[in-house]
């Protein structure tokens, strides 16, 4: 199917987004600005250069269709990648403005990345940047699509993503924190063992982060903590620490911020939290998005004492 010929024209791709995002030809059409027979009417062409059909309409609305499914996918990625072409070529035009966009995890940078988009914006003020924050595996089809500049956090294995790259910004410990004056302080020899009699916050089951605190526990033979919640706000499992008997586990940067939390003497020695930046293999950033990389390599030195690991571009 050559869908070059000229027939496909780029109102067809955002009409077959819009139906998709919206659910019915009705609001795809409100949102566009047009008609409701005019989208109708181009839905009809789109499905008739392609020779299937796209959505199945029905009184609740439109739902795409396996080729509806396909076809929006790349029309999203093609709609993706001509915005970034107009934002690269306004910033190449103009350094002071354009637009960046970080995915965050949901176990992020909460220090780094405040810090970094403060000094972008003291240079330049004109780029706007957007934080999006969602798990790894929904990020990645979002930065391949062109959504997404880069995603900043924990790194992950990407050993099957040939597509990606990555950039090691830190390493840093994880530490297991508690309030200043929680009980367990007062235990002589404090073992993992002994913080099991107190409440938990545990990262989601999905993260990282939780899988290789399962692994310690299971090395040390002992069960995850009953008395549990599954978080992955580090503004919540901060303030649950400090007002209840809670223990977590957190990135050495943020449980040392503010002193409301601290470490408790039961060290993690084999979970360290790689820090990085997850970005796709061929495309060239734009130029908002190289700037806010070089504050994010400044920034993550800054924090160290160091430079962002060589070799790991």
């Amino acid at each position: 199917m050559d869908l070059l010929n000229g027939r496909l024209k780029l109102r067809h791709l955002m009409l077959a987004v819009a139906i998709e995002e919206h659910g019915s030809v009705l609001r795809a059409a409100e949102h566009l600005r047009l008609a409701q027979p005019a989208v109708t009417r181009s839905l009809r062409e789109l499905e008739d250069i392609l020779g299937v059909e796209l959505f199945h309409r029905g009184p609740r609305g439109a739902t795409p269709t396996l080729f509806g499914t396909a076809f929006t996918e790349h029309a999203r990625s093609v709609l993706a990648e001509l915005r970034r072409a107009g934002e690269r070529i306004t910033g190449l035009a103009d350094a002071e403005v354009g637009t960046v966009t970080v995915g965050t995890l949901v176990a992020g940078t909460n220090v780094l990345l405040p810090r970094a988009i403060a000094a972008l914006k003291a240079a330049r003020p004109g780029v706007t940047v957007v934080v999006q924050e969602a798990p790894f595996d929904t990020q990645v089809p979002r930065l391949l699509g062109g959504e997404v500049d880069l995603i900043l956090g924990r790194l992950n294995p990407i050993d099957d993503q040939p597509a990606l790259r990555q950039i090691t910004l830190y390493r840093e410990p994880v530490l297991l924190v508690a309030r200043p004056d929680h009980p367990a302080r007062s235990r002589p020899g404090l073992t993992l063992a002994d913080l099991l009699d107190h409440p938990w916050v545990l990262p989601l089951r999905q993260t990282a982060l939780r899988h290789e605190l399962e692994q310690v526990f299971r090395d040390a033979r002992l069960p995850l903590p009953a008395n549990r919640v599954e978080c992955s706000s580090a503004l919540t499992v901060r303030t649950l620490v400090r007002h209840t008997d809670m223990i977590a586990a957190l990135p050495e940067l943020v449980a040392r911020i503010g002193g409301e939390v601290a470490p408790l003497p039961v060290p993690l020695e084999t979970v360290r939290r790689a820090v990085g930046v997850t970005l796709p293999d061929r495309r060239p950033l734009t130029p908002a998005a190289q700037l806010m990389l070089d504050h994010l390599e400044e920034e993550a030195g800054e924090l160290t004492g160091g430079r962002a690991e060589d070799g790991a571009r």
